[in-house]
């Protein structure tokens, strides 16, 4: 633990994070991956609990982790691996150490219009076409046509997920376009037939999901893939706190991570952590 100027105001500090909602209330912001999961939750806590008031908001695990920085809010959703830049941000911010809580597991997807002939592709592959090295579905063994790509925008969580896993830390191809949303980018590929993006394992109505191919086989985000990380794109969804749980916040964690909470993860289209 840093040391602070005083007992005190580490005191202080402390009491300031813990209480940033108010008494009876639980701000949660962050990953627009994990906002429909979170609403699910927060519904029905609430009608277990309904002196308790969660307000969910999406805009982007960065978004989330900026905002917990500042104090405005009490949890933030995270749909990718938390910088250690951003944990000592918390730490010098509050005195004490930063808790990140995995709260259900996920499956980065791939998807397709239901009109591409394709159905796996290896991440050598993905990454080739969302690189930008290849420009043409026939490159990769498809139709005669280019490849059009979509992606979530740079604050998003699974934008830096699948640039991390899958493009090894470069940049997009300057042709993908950045959509605000999961749900944006499944719209956009549902609609363009040359069109591939990619979004949470909830996100797949209306396209295709790829399956990975590794060697002779061909992977697809199952419970048993995901929770072994057979499936190459597996991810934890975390939530993340400036300190220790305490009060309201620490009574939603609990409910959340019991087997009723985990029991909505599936009905989300998430995968529970057990």
């Amino acid at each position: 633990m840093r040391r602070l100027g005083s007992t005190r105001l580490g005191l202080l500090l402390v009491l300031s994070w813990a209480t940033a909602a108010g008494a009876g209330s639980i701000t949660v912001k962050g990953s627009d991956t994990m906002v429909g999961l979170c609403q699910r939750w927060a519904q029905a806590f609430r009608a277990q609990h309904p002196g308790v008031r969660l307000q969910i908001t999406g805009g982007g695990s960065g978004t989330g982790l900026a905002a917990l920085v500042e104090g405005a809010t009490d949890v933030a959703m995270v749909s990718r691996p938390v910088a250690p830049s951003e944990l000592e941000a918390l730490r010098r911010r509050t005195g004490v150490a930063p808790v990140v809580v995995e709260v259900a597991l996920d499956g980065v997807t791939f998807f397709v219009h239901p009109s591409n002939p394709l159905r796996a592709l290896t991440p050598a592959q993905l990454g080739a076409a969302f690189g930008g090295r290849v420009a043409r579905w026939s490159e990769l063994g498809g139709p005669e046509a280019r490849i059009i790509l979509y992606t979530r925008e740079a604050t998003s969580g699974t934008f830096e997920f699948v640039r991390d896993h899958l493009l090894d830390g470069d940049d997009f191809s300057p042709m993908a376009q950045p959509l605000p949303g999961t749900g944006a980018v499944v719209s956009a590929v549902s609609r363009e037939r040359h069109g591939v993006g990619f979004g949470g394992a909830a996100f797949t109505k209306g396209v295709v999901p790829l399956r990975i191919r590794l060697g002779d086989d061909e992977v697809s985000p199952t419970p048993e893939t995901i929770r072994s990380g057979r499936y190459p794109f597996s991810r934890a969804l975390t939530f993340v706190l400036a300190g220790p749980a305490r009060g309201e916040t620490k009574l939603f964690l609990d409910w959340v991570l019991s087997g009723q909470g985990q029991a909505h993860v599936g009905a989300a289209g998430f995968f529970p952590l057990r």
